[in-house]
This record gives structure tokens, sequence and C-alpha cells, in this order.
């Protein structure tokens, strides 16, 4: 009698910036239930030898499928091939990727493959490097007063058509190389060459520096500076609250905020007060309007008054 081979089951498992702290805990059991880890370079790679270093021992073998700028170790098709290989081995699989799967990670077409194939394959979600690494900076995506909306996009994408101003914050992934290209698309539109930027290098690593400038200077300063991937650029006001910006840029995070309460409470008294002005107003006018009342009627719309009956003669 022949045995069924029992297909294995794929993981997707977002490894966070590289800083195995920032793993989630879903995923490091997901890596301790593995038998086969199949990793990326940006992200995954620093996380694995974090975890050896914080001594979390992994059973699994490790694929590495790294990509570097402008050399893939394995091209995609190959990655997706690979799962579902593995897994038809009877294998538990976990494909590492750095930052989030479905962030510019093509975790997506992953997902598809192995289920076009049969494969059963589950998400793990991770912290995206666009979030993350900015905090380090001291620079938030969204903050009262400067900035309500944030876009991000790679720098491979056409940026011509991004919209918004300076209270739009975008964020640039794998962005260095186009880097003079998109600043100079980005002064061009309502956000101005005065606009502030700042490129995070090597968020989480061991290479991490801050360098802030304007849109009009910063292609300058990472030629100076000798900039390279990996890289997050971010663009917008939400850079001056940053420690790391030059006080001719900066803002104190808490007086902007301040003023945007102050503001708005103006906002709402001086609305209050007109309403309650035209509502006496329109009721100053409704009762000049009321029509002469005849002895012993009623108006319309008014009650009649409730008079005790009388009692004896007047």
């Amino acid at each position: 009698m022949t045995r069924a081979v029992q297909t294995g089951r794929v993981t997707l498992v977002g490894a966070g910036p590289g800083d195995a702290g920032l793993l989630t805990l879903r995923g490091l059991r997901a890596l301790e239930a593995a038998d086969v880890i199949v990793a990326d370079r940006l992200g995954a790679r620093g996380v694995l030898d974090g975890l050896a270093a914080d001594g979390v021992q992994l059973r699994a073998e490790v694929v590495d499928v790294g990509k570097r700028p402008g050399h893939h170790a394995v091209p995609q098709d190959g990655i997706n091939a690979l799962l579902v290989h593995l897994a038809r081995e009877g294998k538990h699989v976990v494909r590492l990727k750095g930052g989030d799967p479905y962030v510019f990670g093509r975790g997506g077409e992953e997902l598809a493959f192995c289920r076009e194939e049969g494969v059963e394959v589950e998400v793990v979600a991770g912290i995206t490097s666009a979030i993350s690494v900015p905090a380090i900076a001291g620079i938030p995506l969204t903050h009262r007063g400067l900035a309500t909306a944030f876009t991000v996009v790679t720098g491979h994408d056409q940026i011509e058509a991004l919209g918004g101003g300076r209270d739009h914050t975008v964020v640039l992934l794998m962005g260095v190389g186009t880097l003079a290209h998109s600043a100079m698309i980005l002064a061009h539109g309502a956000r101005g060459a005065e606009c502030p930027v700042a490129v995070i290098e090597d968020g989480f690593g061991a290479r991490q520096r801050v360098t802030v400038g304007t849109l009009d200077t910063i292609a300058h300063q990472a030629a100076e500076r000798g900039i390279r991937s990996p890289a997050v650029v971010v663009v917008g006001d939400v850079v001056r609250v940053s420690p790391y910006c030059p006080a001719e840029l900066a803002v104190d995070a808490l007086e902007v905020s301040e003023e945007l309460s102050a503001r708005l409470a103006a906002q709402h008294s001086g609305t209050a007060g007109a309403d309650v002005a035209a509502r006496a107003a329109s009721t100053a006018d409704s009762r000049q309007e009321l029509p002469p009342s005849r002895p012993g009627s009623v108006p319309k719309g008014q009650l009649v008054p409730h008079r005790a009956p009388r009692s004896g003669t007047d």
C-alpha cells in the first residue's frame, strides 16, 4: 500500500526593518515551527542574526534568496517555484520577507502563486520600514498641524502624479538611486524647493545615519555624504520635528499642535456665536410675522393656557 505524501504549507512572515525586537510574536512562533526558512537579504537576515545573538535556536534550514540593488540572487519566478516545491515535499516553509509582505514585498504574488498550485498559505504581517525607520529619526508621518496624510511609493514609481503639498508626507522606499530626479519632480509641484527632506540610511543597522535638507539641496548632500542603500526618504513638513533637523528648519512639535488646537477652538467659538445670533434673529423675525389675534382667538401654533374653572359668581 502506497502512503500518500502530505502537502506542507507556506507562511509569509514580515521580518520588519531588521531588528529582532520588532519581529511579531506570531512571526517568531512561525520561525520556530518551520522546516525551511526562505529568507530575503534586507530585514530578514538581520532578524535571523539578531535571534541567534539572543540565544534563540531555530531548527529550520535557511535558504538565502536575497536581492541587492541590480542583482537578484534568485528571480521572483524561481522563488515562487521554490516555495511550492518545498511545500510539496511536506515541509512547513516560512518565507521571511523584509518589512511587511504586502508593502512592496511582492507577497501578494507569492500568495497567489502558491494558492494556484494548491498550497495552503498564511500571512503574518510585519512592521514596514516606511513607518518604523522614520520613527527612529523622530519623524512621525502624520502630526497635528503639520500633516494629515502620507503616501508610500518606491523610487521607481511615476511620482509626477503625486499630489498634495508639504502637509502630505511622501515616503520613498528604494529611492537612493533616483533621489535627484525624485527631488526635482517633487520640488516642481506644490511642495516647492524649500520642502524639508530626510534620508535615513540603514535603519536599525550598524550604519544608521540621518541626513536632513530640502528638495533643493538633498541631491547634493547625498552625493557629498555618500548616501547608500538601504535608505528611507521622507518628504514633508513632518521632518521639521526631528531632532536631527537643523535649527533653521526645525519647529517645536508641541507648539505646532497647541497652535492648531487654539485656531480650531477660535473657529468653533466664532461659528457658535454666529449660530446663536442667527437663531435669535430668526426668532425675532418669526414673531414679527405673526398675524394679529382676534379677541378670544388663539394664533396657530400657540398653546391654549390652562385656566382653573370659576366657582360662584363674579
